[in-house]
């Protein structure tokens, strides 16, 4: 049900913002890290996390869930393009429904998460799904593709 690396690496390539759904304030927690990677690559990283609602993590707003934060940036005509999940598989639903419902372009499941159900109702609306995989290690790979092709910039 993972797509293709070709898929994988379109994801990265074409997506510049991902709301990270249980995103931890402890710089030690492995989304905080993977996060913090992710943003020293360009991307801007949007907190989800209803325990730190409002306050900042990595210099961005954190949001108590994804429509709450979808609403705020498409008041600067952005949009949010990876829910990127932190949580475990029984919390992979409603955030499933709600990165539907916010119109994403790829729901992705960290190492260990998986959720066959809402990877299909996701696929079903048109969304990329990637489960049991870490963003930042597919970056790390898509990366190092990008180096060994002539003339291709790396981010």
């Amino acid at each position: 049900m993972n797509p293709l690396p070709a898929d994988v690496a379109r994801i990265l390539s074409q997506s510049r913002t991902i709301a990270v759904v249980g995103l931890s304030a402890n710089a030690a927690r492995t989304s905080h890290q993977v996060s913090s990677y992710m943003q020293k690559h360009g991307y801007r990283i949007i907190p989800i996390n209803p325990t730190y609602s409002d306050s900042q993590i990595l210099g961005e707003t954190c949001y108590p869930d994804l429509p709450s934060a979808a609403i705020a940036l498409a008041e600067n005509g952005q949009k949010i393009e990876v829910v990127n999940c932190f949580r475990r598989a029984e919390d992979i639903p409603p955030i499933a429904k709600q990165a539907i419902q916010i119109g994403s372009r790829a729901l992705w499941m960290q190492l260990g998460i998986s959720h066959p159900e809402s990877a299909q109702e996701a696929q079903a609306a048109g969304l990329q799904v990637v489960m049991n995989r870490c963003i930042k290690i597919d970056h790390m790979h898509w990366r190092a593709q990008q180096r060994l092709v002539p003339g291709r910039g790396t981010k």
